[in-house]
């Protein structure tokens, strides 16, 4: 166990090191040795399930294989957990720190410090050497560390590399917003005492779940910082709005008023508001300044617009996810930690066998029972009984208050007592980002296939820019699906790829027709189990009636199938409901059960794939992006969701390869690490041997390499998987090198000249020369593992024989006619494969064979010879033969003559 240990009350700057760190040392877990300061006690309130936290109680000393100290360089400010540091079993002992001119009683074995404004800018500055990327919850964290302890690089200990490091964690999408929120910024002595003025005097409304506040200070001069001020005030009192006015006297005797505007409140525009008064700003920010006006006033008239602009908070059926994963009290603690895992949950409810909620256990607890020992114990000696509740309609901010103050990571939700759903910490923070980071009202999202594309978060209004990118047809049918599922009391979401290609395609290219569509069922409130998405597809075919449908028992989707539509041409159209999945073993298909949307864009293969689109009201054109997909995008990468989805899932690889030649993206460093570490491990090799069937490496891997053999790109495909060892998955042997890629171009030659009808199925053609370079024992066995057409089978399992036969009897043939005799007895694609490993003078023979012996025919058909007497029967065959090796070796070259030699050799 590899640990990071931060000082006690730890600090932002302490908490940002150590989440870096952990990307820096994989697996490693954090633990806070003793307390933190008020602001990280509060943003862990909301946050501690973005991280790897553990409590020091629940740790092992016998199991720690390494330390590393964030932030201090003394025993001392370690706690209890400084004992840890004098365990005889560490291998390593690690110091990150920017405080110089200490004296350090720690005997590190490595140690970090330099001369930066935060220990968190030596994190970053690792992690950029090692070009790992975060996430944006990773990245904020980091931000917040170097922002208060620089003072947001106002502070004189602050560099250069601070900035930079700021920067970067910009740039891997840390929130803006966060941070303003939980940094502590000093202010002067006069602001301190306006601040205890503020606080003594502010008036304040509770609206829609949101408090507005607003005072009046009056001073005898202009108050520079009254920024800071509010914006501490805000901090202070927890308010969502504040209008901070100040008024005073110019020299001139004028009075004076100067308001300052905040605002968390989403969908408030305090720009817009202050405007109309002469002022002006951002959405959440403004200020203005106004002579010889009544203060009351205009104090009122803001607060009025205010509460104009207050929206409707979100509720918990808004936020909730649905239906809920429940076990029994009787449940073991070992079974619990195994659906945890399985699920990827941080907590479970549990439920008596009537269905009502008895409590809940978290990850936390069950990790302590487990240290203690007590896997065979049941969930309700450890489960948290006195549980907070709510119901479908507690607002957002009631939802807030409640796990801050109550530091709970998840609000069952009840309705008549039964359960119908849950809030936890990250649909909370989910709903906050998406909120926080909205544009203006009416902004449209805009992108273009360039390097400097501008990504946002966003809303794509429906009536607008969705509906003027898609054909008019496919805005129909999405309407009317959508009208359907809402009938239900479900959500309907176009997920994936269309959303991805949406997204891409450029705005002024009008509109397209996307011809691939999956859509996701998600059971909002009123459960939707797995046959949800055939439900709405068979309401759909009621619409089409020309629309083919097919039921997919295994995973219960449905598709809609339209062939040459006058509208539609050949759209395929699937529907599924949110599921989420889990892999018995690597490369098996996956076993799914109904879930959440977010569960169902995790499941998925890459970031860019795992956004999807809200067709349903009441927030139609929401976009869902969990995954950062849009900041892949944006960086033309492409990015694996989890590390053990190459594992699970090989045609992955093959899969994010083509994507990346496909859209001209690179492939995410720790992504390709991920990918070279899957097929280095073997373990393909094994489960195959441990497994009568691994579809990822059979049939889906087929699938998969079809995508590839019939693109356009598909050398390029082959170049990079061989490059990253991938076609190891098709067998271990098989490379791209250097022969292989000039047969591979030589028979590019051959399709285009012997079968420019395509007769052929040419991404076959393309697999079998592929497969050729295996030993011949192999070909046929990874012929059947792919599920190849039988011909197809055979062909490669005869081909060693053919060939030996074929070179070794070739070089002997005196004439055109013998050439021919032996090579009829090939079909096309068996001669160019023979072609594609023969030496040039046989290569030639075989060119020649196809493209003039093979055409010649008879001088004389059946119908002449009856002409000329002779009576049907077996000898028709050997004479017709004849005479077409007579024309071929030149013997005979007229009608004419055909018949001199007919009389000759077969007399009447």
């Amino acid at each position: 166990m590899d640990l990071i240990l931060c000082h006690t009350t730890a600090d932002f700057d302490a908490l940002g090191a150590a989440v870096g760190l952990t990307r820096l040392l994989p697996g490693s877990k954090i633990v806070l040795s003793g307390g933190s300061h008020p602001p990280v006690r509060d943003f862990l309130a909301l946050h501690r399930d973005e991280y790897p936290l553990i409590e020091r109680r629940s740790v092992n000393p016998e199991k720690i294989r390494s330390l590393s100290v964030v932030d201090t360089q003394q025993r001392d400010r370690l706690g209890k957990a400084a004992e840890w540091l004098d365990l005889p079993n560490l291998k390593e002992i690690i110091v990150y720190d920017h405080h110089l001119g200490q004296e350090s009683d720690i005997a590190a074995t490595r140690s970090h410090i330099s001369s930066v404004g935060a220990t968190t800018t030596l994190i970053v500055e690792q992690l950029q050497q090692q070009q790992i990327s975060l996430t944006p919850a990773e990245a904020t964290v980091m931000a917040l560390g170097i922002h208060v302890d620089t003072g947001s690089l106002t502070f004189d200990l602050s560099t250069p590399r601070d900035a930079f490091a700021l920067a970067w964690l910009m740039q891997q999408g840390a929130s803006l917003s966060v941070i303003s929120t939980y940094r502590d910024p000093s202010l002067s002595l006069q602001l301190q005492q306006l601040l205890t003025e503020s606080l003594e005097n502010l008036e304040s409304l509770y609206l829609h779940g949101y408090t507005v506040a607003w005072v009046t200070l009056k001073t005898d001069a202009f108050v520079p910082g009254l920024s800071s001020l509010a914006s501490q005030l805000v901090e202070l009192t927890e308010i969502d709005a504040l209008l901070l006015a100040n008024e005073y006297d110019l020299a001139e005797s004028e009075s004076r008023l100067t308001v300052i505007g905040r605002s968390q409140i989403p969908k408030t525009n305090l720009n817009v508001l202050f405007q109309l008064l002469g002022g002006g700003g951002h959405s959440q920010a403004a200020s203005l300044n106004l002579r010889g006006v009544d203060s009351q006033t205009i104090l009122q008239q803001l607060v009025d617009g205010v509460k104009a602009q207050i929206p409707n908070p979100p509720t918990a059926r808004d936020l909730m996810s649905s239906p809920v994963r429940t076990i029994l009290p009787e449940t073991t603690i070992a079974e619990a930690q195994r659906i945890l895992l399985r699920y990827g949950h941080s907590g479970l409810s549990v439920v008596d066998t009537h269905g009502q909620l008895v409590g809940i256990i978290s990850r936390r607890d069950i990790d302590i029972a487990l240290h203690h020992g007590f896997s065979h114990a049941p969930v309700k000696g450890y489960m948290t009984r006195n549980l907070r509740t709510i119901t479908a309609d507690t607002t957002l901010p009631q939802i807030e208050s409640l796990m801050v103050t109550y530091d709970i990571g998840r609000l069952p939700v009840l309705e008549n007592q039964q359960l119908v759903g849950i809030v936890t910490r990250t649909d909370v923070l989910r709903e906050l980002h998406q909120e926080r980071d909205e544009e203006e009202e009416g902004q449209k999202f805009k992108i273009q296939n360039d390097a400097h594309a501008a990504l946002t978060k966003f809303k794509i209004p429906l009536n607008t820019e969705l509906q003027n990118r898609l054909a008019p047809q496919l805005w129909q049918l999405l309407t009317i699906a959508s009208q359907e599922a809402e009938k239900r009391g479900w959500h309907l979401y176009l997920v994936g790829g269309a959303v991805r290609d949406l997204l891409l395609a450029q705005a002024s290219s009008g509109t397209f027709m996307i011809k691939d569509i999956d859509l996701v069922v998600d059971g909002f409130h009123k459960s939707a189990d797995v046959g949800a998405g055939v439900e709405l597809a068979k309401a759909l075919q009621q619409v089409y009636p020309t629309a083919r449908l097919e039921i997919h028992g295994a995973f219960q989707t449905a598709a809609l199938l339209w062939h040459k539509d006058a509208e539609l041409d050949s759209l395929w159209v699937d529907i599924a409901t949110a599921r989420t999945e889990f892999y018995p073993y690597p490369a098996a298909n996956p076993e799914v059960e109904a879930s959440s949307i977010r569960q169902d864009l995790y499941r998925r293969d890459f970031t860019i794939n795992a956004i999807a689109l809200r067709l349903t009201t009441p927030r139609t054109g929401e976009l869902l992006d969990f995954f950062g997909g849009l900041i892949d995008l944006q960086a033309k990468q492409i990015r694996v969701l989890h590390a053990n989805s190459f594992i699970e899932d090989p045609t992955r690889i093959f899969r994010g390869v083509r994507f990346a030649v496909r859209f001209g993206f690179q492939i995410e460093p720790q992504t390709e690490e991920f990918i070279r570490y899957a097929i280095n491990s073997g373990i393909y090799d094994r489960t195959a041997q441990e497994n009568s069937r691994t579809p990822a490496l059979q049939t889906r891997l087929k699938t998969e390499l079809k995508h590839i053999l019939e693109a356009p790109y598909w050398k390029s495909v082959l170049q990079l998987l061989d490059n990253l060892g991938a076609l190891q998955c098709i067998h271990p042997t098989l490379k791209l090198d250097a022969e292989l890629l000039r047969q591979l171009r030589l028979l590019e030659r051959c399709l285009r000249r012997f079968d420019a009808e395509q007769t052929l199925i040419h991404w076959e053609m393309r697999l079998e020369a592929l497969i050729t370079q295996l030993a011949p024992e192999y070909r046929a066995k990874v012929a059947k593992n792919l599920q190849l057409q039988e011909d197809s089978i055979k062909r490669l399992q005869n081909l060693a024989s053919v060939q030996t036969n074929v070179m070794e009897s070739l070089p002997k043939c005196e004439s055109p006619s013998q050439v021919v005799q032996l090579l009829r007895q090939y079909d096309l694609p068996m001669l160019i494969l023979i072609a594609l490993q023969s030496p040039r003078s046989l290569r030639h023979q075989i060119w020649e064979y196809l493209t003039v012996w093979a055409n010649v025919q008879p001088l004389l058909n059946g119908n002449d010879l009856k002409k000329l007497g002779y009576k049907p029967g077996p000898q028709y065959r050997q004479i017709l033969d004849d005479i077409l090796a007579a024309t071929l070796d030149g013997v005979i070259k007229h009608r004419s003559e055909a018949e001199e030699f007919l009389a000759q050799h077969y007399p009447h």
